[in-house]
């Protein structure tokens, strides 16, 4: 190995150490100064979240600075009144437990009998069995149990408690402001500096512009704008689901009787922040006490039974309406996320997973040095829809492209589809071909799941013919004219009847490269698809057609005639003179130059000859030439 190439490995382990080491810091300040960055981060989640109040207010007339205050004076008053509400049902709660510790006895009995004790009495079945077998081979009588239980009487050990004094007032006031101290101080930090960063948004969100890009005002201030709208929509809107699911909760368990229904209502808003798992356990506490309240089983299934509805109309019709189906997060990254944050955080980072989360994924999809985030934790596809299909197509995996296909063309058509996804595929195949990227036992891979794929797709599924598996993905053999051939086979030479009704046939000629055949294949295939005649020939077809005409074709049968290029520059070398030979042979037929763009290559017009009367630059533009020339009521059919 030269010299020349050590520095490459050397500059890539010094990259990969750096990495590292930056991560191994930033983990340890979000661990380390959690106390610092959590009051911090949810005063911005809460920016965010009351940032609609705010220009409502400032709409009305009031300045900036009574905007602040009174929004944040509002949430304070929520959050006081929220924990007001939860505080007096726990208390309420807790001294109603008593008069319901017999329902729970009896029903705990019952459940430990149904279960528990029916394998207890199984046991000592089998027990009593292995006991008399046992009893057969030892003759020491026992002792008798008055003996015994006479002797472990007199050696027992008589108990003694020592109780505290009872507290004193000043000790219940001190243990409870303990208790509560340290939720009170970090509400107050956030409020704190919830507020400072309100008044100061302006300067903030300079500072932040400076920081992220200040030499691309223009786009780094779209980013912040787009990201912070629609963080904000997503959190009013989860709020308002949250709390809209709690407020109808509530109304259920006081129709059906369960106590203390606000503190269910309130925990199952709270609870509804954490992702997936946090309704269902509010559903399974409130649906605990449903089981100790009542003495059957009918509160118990009622509460089970409400929370399962509630959560079904939110999560399937509510929330896909308002902000998607989805956050914009991967199911799987939302999860890791929640397990994540829950380490770093404990109970507040568990909450605030899915917004913290979302943030990355925005500023990935903004920043370019975060884009990492994007693809890892965000919702959209890592590959496009042609790289999807190549790496399908090389791994063979014909079956889940048309299952991907079948639910693109349930909305668009296939020859959208074939724009979008089949010919840019077959592109990226052909420029790695051409690059010797391709392994011979990739060539079979791809040539047969592309032919799989063509056939399912376009209606022409029928028995293929062998064909020479040693071929290459885009040789003469290949695709193109072996998919014609499986027309010829199942239809004849010309691939249908020649006594056909005047101007009924469309003829699709490609330039004579294996490519041009390939897209002409397809193009005859969208177009009987729609039930036009359509089909493949070669220049070579049409001249021994014409050398000897059947007696049985229609002389005028032709009606439109496909000029087909894949290539801007093959056309240009052959087009014209194939178009001048078209209008020889088919005087009065519509000739249409198809010229399809090239992947990753600079557009540029092509002039025609004035032979062509129309051009088209996309299969569905193709095909719209011919449903404009076959109507409704006048195509032929070509099954």
């Amino acid at each position: 190995m030269s010299s020349e190439s050590d520095p490459l490995p050397v500059a890539s382990a010094t990259h990969r150490g750096i990495t590292i080491v930056a991560s191994a810091t930033v983990l340890a300040l979000l661990y380390f100064g959690r106390e610092v960055l959590v009051p911090i981060t949810l005063a911005l989640i809460l920016s965010l979240l009351i940032a609609p109040l705010m220009r409502g207010l400032r709409r009305l007339g009031l300045g900036h600075t009574p905007s602040v205050l009174i929004a944040v004076l509002a949430l304070a008053m929520f959050l006081v009144g929220l924990a007001t509400v939860m505080g007096s049902q726990v208390v309420h709660l807790a001294r109603s437990l008593p008069q319901y510790e017999a329902t729970i006895h009896a029903k705990a009995q019952t459940l430990r009998d149904m279960t528990i004790g029916r394998m207890e009495l199984m046991q000592g079945e089998a027990g009593r069995v292995m006991g008399q077998l046992n009893d057969r081979g030892t003759d020491e009588p026992a002792a008798p149990a008055t003996v015994q239980r006479g002797l472990v009487a007199s050696t027992s050990i008589i108990p003694v408690e020592v109780h505290a004094p009872p507290a004193g007032p000043m000790a219940v006031i001190t243990r409870i402001l303990s208790s509560v101290w340290v939720p009170l101080q970090t509400t107050g930090i956030v409020l704190v500096v919830l507020l400072f960063v309100l008044l100061e948004h302006e300067a903030l969100r300079d500072r932040f512009i400076r920081l992220a890009g200040g030499t691309d005002l223009r786009a780094t201030t779209a980013a912040i704008n787009d990201a912070g709208e629609r963080l904000s929509r997503f959190f009013v809107s989860q709020f308002a689901v949250n709390f809209g699911v709690g407020a109808v909760i509530w109304l259920g368990l006081v129709i059906i009787g369960l106590p203390d229904a606000p503190l269910w209502a309130a925990l199952t808003a709270v609870l509804r922040f954490v992702p997936y798992v946090g309704v269902w356990i509010a559903a399974i506490l409130a649906t605990v006490l449903a089981a100790a309240v009542g003495p059957g089983w009918s509160l118990m299934l009622m509460t089970l039974g409400l929370y399962a509805v509630v959560e079904t109309i939110a999560a399937q019709l509510v929330e896909p309406q308002l902000y998607g189906h989805s956050t914009g997060l991967s199911p799987l990254a939302v999860v890791v996320a929640a397990i994540f944050w829950s380490w770093l955080w404990g109970p507040i980072g568990l909450i605030v997973s899915t917004p913290l989360t979302l943030c990355l994924v925005v500023a990935g999809r903004h920043v370019r040095a975060l884009n990492l985030l994007d693809i890892l934790l965000g919702d959209t596809p890592a590959l496009t829809m042609p790289q999807r299909f190549y790496q399908r197509v090389l791994s063979g995996d014909a079956d889940e492209i048309i299952a991907d296909a079948r639910i693109f063309l349930k909305r668009k058509s296939f020859a959208a589809y074939c724009d979008a996804v089949l010919l840019p595929a077959l592109q990226l195949a052909r420029i790695d071909l051409n690059q010797g990227a391709i392994s011979p036992g990739q060539q079979v891979k791809v040539r047969s799941a592309i032919v799989r794929v063509i056939d399912a797709l376009g209606g022409e599924a029928r028995k293929r013919s062998r064909w020479n598996r040693r071929a290459s993905v885009l040789d003469d053999s290949s695709l193109g004219r072996l998919l014609r051939q499986q027309r010829v086979d199942a239809s004849g030479r010309w691939q249908g009847p020649l006594a056909v009704a005047p101007g009924s046939v469309v003829l699709c000629v490609g330039l004579g490269s294996t490519v041009d055949d390939l897209v002409t294949e397809i193009l005859v295939r969208i177009l009987r698809d729609l039930g036009i005649d359509a089909r493949h020939l070669t220049i070579e077809d049409i001249e021994a057609f014409e050398a000897e005409p059947p007696p049985e074709a229609t002389p005028n049968g032709v009606s439109m005639v496909y000029i087909v290029s894949a290539v801007p520059a093959g056309y240009r070398e052959r087009g014209d003179a194939v178009a001048m030979e078209m209008r020889r042979r088919f005087p009065e037929a519509c000739l249409i130059a198809v010229q399809l763009p090239e992947l990753l290559a600079t557009s540029e017009p092509v002039t025609v000859s004035t032979d062509v009367n129309q051009l088209a630059s996309s299969f569905e533009e193709a095909a719209q030439h011919a449903i404009a020339r076959f109507p409704d009521g006048t195509r032929h059919s070509a099954r």
